[in-house]
Parts: structure tokens; sequence; C-alpha cells
């Protein structure tokens, strides 16, 4: 939040519609500013590095993909902006996935505004938030996070690709070595590596591969594509 107590908020749907409606209600509202809008996934990036918001109003799919990919973009770039969620989406995949993205808040569109615009201001001053429909099944993933089960959720959230790379890392392989085997450029490795870093909230390779040893036990690696391009 910044000194002057005004909340600069970008909002990132897309649906014309809800950016409308979303502006209107908020800019009517003390101590929040809508500085701008965006509806796809490089443009938001792009806009949340030009402008740096407090805190970005985000929906977990847009047109040309996944709100989680553009929230771990934005808090790549921008790590003092805030990321609260604002979906119709519940299941329990997707709330895991925003979880371990980084986001402080996750609520459902069906939210009321004076609820909504409560939740804003709490989020912007450092608070988490879940909508209270979700709580009870999040707290449960978070505390299993380090079981048996929470390493499958985990698990659960990789690419198949990005799961052939574990293996690989764990026998100490490096970038270009794993390329030649999986038959995809080193480039294309290093961005798989740089995703599970993120969806596992690993920071080295030597984590990664005791995370392999410990949620994939017995597991032999994949099978390379056939068919993906480099």
């Amino acid at each position: 939040m910044t000194k002057s107590s005004l909340i600069r908020l970008v909002i990132v749907d897309d649906h014309e519609v809800v950016r409308i409606g979303l502006d209107s209600v908020l800019n009517l509202t003390p101590g929040i500013k809508v500085v701008g809008h965006a509806a796809r996934m490089e443009e938001a990036t792009k806009l949340c590095v030009r402008l740096k918001p407090d805190l970005v109003l985000l929906d977990i799919r847009l047109r040309d993909g996944s709100g989680i990919d553009v929230a771990r973009d934005i808090l790549s770039a921008c790590p003092d902006t805030r990321i609260l969620f604002l979906t119709s989406y519940a299941d329990d995949h997707t709330v895991l996935e925003a979880i371990l993205s980084g986001a402080q808040g996750y609520l459902l569109k069906d939210i009321a505004s004076e609820e909504l615009i409560r939740a804003i201001k709490s989020v912007a001053a450092g608070e988490a938030l879940m909508d209270p429909r979700l709580t009870k099944q999040t707290l449960h993933w978070l505390k299993n996070l380090s079981t048996d089960q929470g390493q499958q959720a985990r698990r659960a959230l990789l690419s198949q690709q990005e799961q052939r790379l574990l293996p690989l890392v764990a026998q100490g392989l490096t970038n270009k070595e794993i390329a030649d085997q999986l038959q995809l450029s080193e480039k294309t490795i290093k961005n798989y590596l740089a995703n599970v870093y993120s969806k596992l909230q690993l920071g080295r390779r030597s984590q990664v591969a005791a995370f392999y040893a410990s949620s994939f036990k017995g597991a032999s690696a994949l099978p390379p594509s056939q068919g993906e391009s480099r």
C-alpha cells in the first residue's frame, strides 16, 4: 500500500462488462483508485511492470491463458504488488495452484461489493484472505503440504513434461544433457525448470532432487515426448 494510503489497483479480466462494473464500484470507493485494465496475459504483465500497482484483481481464466501464470510473472517482476484472485472457479486443483503461485487472496465472483472492498483493503494492508467457503479445505491442504498427500497435491501441479525433468535433475544432469535426452532445446528445459521451481516453491536443483526422491518413490522416468517441438 502506498504511503498516502491510496490503493492503486489494476483489474485483469477478459470480460469487458466485468472490468467496467468493477471499475465503476471501486473508483467510487474512498482510498481505492483503479489505474489500469487488462484482458490478456502479456498485456497484464506489461501493464503491472509499468504501473507497479499496490494490488491486482485477477481472474483465474483469461482468454489467452492462465491467470495463475500471470500472477507468477507479476510477482516476479513486482514483488511489492499483491495479488487477489476474483474468479468463479472453486475446484480443488485451481485453488491450490493459486495459493502456491504466491497470491495473497482468493475470492469467488458472487461476493457482495461491500465484502469485496473490505477484502481489497485487507489484502493491500498485508493480510492473506480466502473466501470463507474455501477456508476449511484450503487450511487442510496447507497443513498437509509436507505429508504424502501434500506431496501428491504439489506433484499434480506439474505438467507431464515438467514431471519428466525431475528424475533427470535428480541424476545430476545439466540442462544441456536433459535437453539432449528429451530432444528439446536447452531454452525449453530452462523454462520448464523455472516452472517447476515456481509451482513447487523450491529454489535449488538439490531441492528438486529431494522432492523427486520423496514424492516419486519407486517411479521411473516417463518416456520423452516425441511430438513436442523444440
